[in-house]
């Protein structure tokens, strides 16, 4: 999701840099940092009064005697903007409001291209993980192969679609609350018509839907990557629909990060979810907080840490701790954390969300996750004893491995290197008491190699 307040972070850490500098701050360092506060705002496309609204509320807190008679001003300063980034967006997450009687009824709206129908299926699986039966309807009759787009996402998440084909959408969304009623469904999601542009037929439709069936969410999907014609486009919705909340999508692509940090302030409603990624998975919560620690720089730790803890097997994570501290790691068990590993998504995306690394840097960084399926066809082309025991893999044998993964000995020398010094640091954090802890803490991560110039994943 960095990727989106990627130029917003470095112009930020440029600006705090300055106030590091100084030992003690006066009203003028705090104004200059202020500026150039503002000028990043609006080079990361927020809105002007959004902006110059910000930095007035962020300079009236700073220059309080509080902050300046503080031993350590320029981090009171970064705490305050760290506080009122993420007030800016909303305070704290929002979660759906449901029905005091089921079915929830969730309509997504916006316009055409956005995401809704992808979106739509994103949700419903997000749903049906927490324990919920989601029921897709298909309300876009009009654009070309829509109800077909539906059911194809529909059926990746295992989601059934409602559809009555061309029929009207007020009574299809209508019949398809009562069709969840009947069998069991408790969400209904309402996947509406867009247009290429705002017009008096669409929203006309969405509102006589909304009228006909009451939604407990009308959420808006607003394509991050069109910045402040984002914002523009939640405004007109908003003042129609009398929106409940935005999902905005594209957050891990080229885009400034503007949407994010000017809708709610636009608007008055929240941002409930943020897309960040094309797989079916790449949904989050939208937490302020944390993204306001993402945009300063300081990692998400909370993010990472829940993405772990649902995406790495358990089971498998406890049987790790137990090796690691055994000094019984083979490479087995280093195929099954890079397995592990490659469900957390791409290694670059893993390290954003860790405080202390600069985004900016990474990027630059070589980190090759192809290096990862490389390696296991390493390990895959070796024979059960060799990966049990990688002391009897002589050059002969190295030979016949190189052979079979189609690579070169060089790649199994390198391999079997890092293993032997990842099987160090595995025996000397094994052996202390006070580290073994710390593995059951890192569930799926014991096997990770160690982050420097020699390891499976490239140089970083």
């Amino acid at each position: 999701m960095d990727l989106a307040f990627e130029g917003l972070t470095e112009k930020l850490s440029n600006a705090f840099k300055k106030l590091r500098s100084k030992g003690k701050l006066t009203e003028n360092d705090v104004k200059t940092a202020m500026r150039e506060v503002r000028l990043a705002l609006l080079e990361a496309d927020v809105n002007y009064k959004v902006a110059k609204d910000f930095t007035n509320k962020v300079a009236e807190r700073a220059v309080g005697s509080d902050v300046m008679e503080s031993l350590t001003p320029a981090q009171m300063v970064i705490k305050i903007v760290n506080e009122e980034l993420t007030n800016l967006m909303g305070g704290e997450e929002v979660r759906l409001e449901w029905a005091s009687k089921p079915p929830t009824v969730i309509m997504m709206c916006g316009l055409q291209g956005s995401g809704k129908t992808t979106h739509t299926g994103k949700l419903a699986k997000m749903l049906k993980k927490e324990g919920h039966r989601p029921l897709a309807v298909a309300c876009d009759i009009y654009r070309p192969a829509a109800i077909e787009q539906l059911k194809v996402v529909a059926q990746s998440v295992n989601v059934p679609v409602f559809e009555m084909g061309k029929t009207n959408p007020v009574k299809i969304a209508k019949e398809s609350i009562k069709y969840a009623k009947d069998y069991g469904y408790d969400m209904v999601i309402l996947d509406t018509a867009g247009r290429l542009h705002i017009d008096k037929e669409l929203m006309g439709e969405l509102e006589k839907i909304k009228k006909e069936v009451s939604p407990q969410e009308i959420l808006l999907v607003v394509d991050s990557m069109t910045g402040q014609d984002a914002v523009n486009v939640a405004k007109t919705f908003n003042d129609l629909l009398d929106i409940t909340g935005v999902i905005l999508t594209k957050l891990d692509g080229d885009t400034r990060g503007g949407a994010a940090l000017s809708v709610k302030a636009v608007t008055g409603k929240p941002i409930k979810y943020a897309g960040t990624g094309e797989k079916m998975d790449d949904l989050e919560v939208f937490h302020p907080d944390r993204m306001a620690s993402r945009i300063l720089g300081m990692g998400d730790m909370l993010t990472l840490i829940e993405e772990a803890e649902e995406r790495l097997d358990q089971k498998k994570a406890m049987e790790m701790a137990e090796k690691l501290q055994k000094n019984k790691f083979d490479l087995n068990d280093l195929l099954d954390q890079f397995g592990q590993i490659k469900r957390m998504g791409p290694i670059k995306g893993i390290l954003k969300k860790l405080p202390g690394i600069d985004s900016g840097k990474l990027e630059d960084m070589d980190v090759d996750d192809n290096l990862i399926y490389r390696n296991e066809a390493i390990i895959l082309s070796m024979t059960p004893q060799e990966r049990e025991k990688p002391s009897i893999i002589n050059p002969s044998r190295k030979r016949r491995i190189a052979k079979g993964c189609g690579l070169k000995v060089e790649d199994v020398n390198r391999l079997l290197k890092q293993f032997e010094q990842m099987q160090k640091v595995m025996k000397q954090l094994g052996g202390k008491k006070g580290k073994r802890k710390k593995f059951r803490n890192l569930p799926g991560l014991g096997g990770m190699p160690p982050m420097g110039g020699n390891n499976p994943f490239g140089k970083f």
